[in-house]
């Protein structure tokens, strides 16, 4: 895998989870256009204004029997085609005209539950099993995404990697 991949979906809610996929968005600052977050304390803002997961990690979830589909653990961009394992803090993601740029891995909660087997949501926790977690960016330039578009992944400067 490289660090080149597409928007496999692009998924957005009312609020919580999950979100369903559509297939164009317009990217703001404050996040994609017709998503809300049912938690702000915990999820949106500036340093959270985007989820991003791995369409990739997603079907290897599925393979251990998990209920996972893209957009049920909250994420607003599922990506395929990438190293996860090259993602970390300061990365930041080229998608067409927008720009963004990894915060932090997104700690899980039991509101996304269902889509795991027996409920086993820690599966993505960034504690337990580095690598298999979301992200949260921050937008550095605002634009629209469509399904399909090309992802370029430009690494964290040094000295951000895993901060």
């Amino acid at each position: 895998m490289a660090l080149e991949g597409t928007v496999h979906s692009i998924n957005v809610s009312g609020g919580g989870v999950p979100k369903t996929p559509q297939g164009s968005a317009e990217v703001r600052v404050s996040g994609v256009v017709g998503d809300r977050q049912a938690d702000l304390r915990h999820h949106g803002g500036r340093e959270r204004a985007v989820s991003v997961y791995s369409l990739d990690r997603i079907l290897a979830l599925q393979r251990e029997g998990h209920p996972i589909v893209p957009g049920s653990i909250g994420e607003n961009l599922t990506l395929a085609g990438l190293d996860w394992t090259r993602l970390g803090p300061g990365a930041r993601l080229e998608i067409g005209e927008v720009l963004l740029e990894v915060t932090r891995a997104a700690e899980p909660c039991q509101k996304i539950a269902a889509s795991f087997r027996d409920g086993e949501f820690t599966r993505v926790s960034n504690r337990r099993h580095a690598g298999w977690s979301r992200f949260y960016t921050r937008v550095l330039r605002e634009g629209v995404l469509t399904a399909g578009d090309a992802v370029v992944v430009v690494p964290a400067p040094q000295g951000m990697a895993g901060a």
